[in-house]
């Protein structure tokens, strides 16, 4: 067998929130807000170059460096109602899959995490909203049961955030929920011995860059998408190492 070292491409992971009508101007976090024009525009410009949109599942063996293609991963945090109605169509539309982080103790309400810095209630998808997620060839994953900073709870809070997250997920949609993603992208070694303890795949942070063969599986980094993220800008994040240079 050859031992020669093959030199994979690096993966981006995109990271997106709601995907609707930016709230009025000076909301906090309007960045946040993609619209459905803009969001369906993106993934048919990233389809027209032959890259292939897939959830962290599918995107796994890429990650591990056992496979190799023109892919780049599709999350989205928080579990909003939006993602189902305005992303889902999309995504089916071109063959995508996508993972979803969802706040599990918060199912059919708002985010009420945002409440303190004004930002406007926006719906999150209930129970059956999720299962027709999952119906859709998309796959949830976990963001703690109460979007909490993790960082300001003792060891036994953050690890039932951690954990039961898992098993809520898995009990309302029937399928794994292998995959985190830590709220805030606030985490300490000690959060992330706790998601592999939990029996998670992967976890997702925010802090920014392309993945690459070789990872910790459990610390990976994303590629934002914003509002005001132009598609010569999305190319150029993903072949590019814009990102990679911002990695904290």
């Amino acid at each position: 067998m050859s031992s020669t070292i093959h030199c994979h491409s690096p993966i981006p992971i995109l990271t997106y929130h709601q995907v609707t009508e930016a709230p009025s101007r000076g909301t906090a976090f309007r960045s946040l807000s993609v619209s459905p024009g803009d969001f369906a525009q993106q993934m048919a410009f990233l389809h027209g170059l032959g890259y292939h949109g897939l959830s962290i599942t599918a995107l796994l063996p890429y990650l591990r460096g056992e496979r190799q293609g023109k892919v780049f991963g599709i999350t989205f945090d928080d579990g909003y109602l939006n993602n189902l109605t305005h992303a889902l169509p999309v995504l089916q539309w071109y063959g995508f899959s996508s993972t979803c982080y969802v706040v599990s103790g918060l199912l059919g309400q708002t985010n009420t995490w945002d409440a303190a810095m004004g930002v406007p209630p926006s719906e999150l998808m209930s129970a059956s909203h999720l299962r027709q997620w999952v119906a859709g060839r998309q796959e949830v994953g976990a963001h703690t049961r109460k979007h909490v900073h993790l960082r300001e709870l003792d060891a036994a809070a953050c690890n039932a955030q951690i954990t039961l997250c898992k098993e809520d997920l898995e009990h309302v949609t029937g399928t794994a929920v292998g995959h985190f993603c830590y709220p805030y992208g606030e985490f300490t070694q000690e959060h992330v011995a706790m998601v592999k303890q939990a029996d998670y795949v992967t976890a997702t942070t925010t802090r920014r860059g392309r993945c690459r063969s070789g990872d910790n599986l459990l610390e990976l980094p994303r590629v934002p998408v914003l509002r005001s993220t132009s598609r010569p800008l999305l190319w150029w994040k993903l072949v590019s190492q814009y990102e990679d240079r911002r990695r904290e």
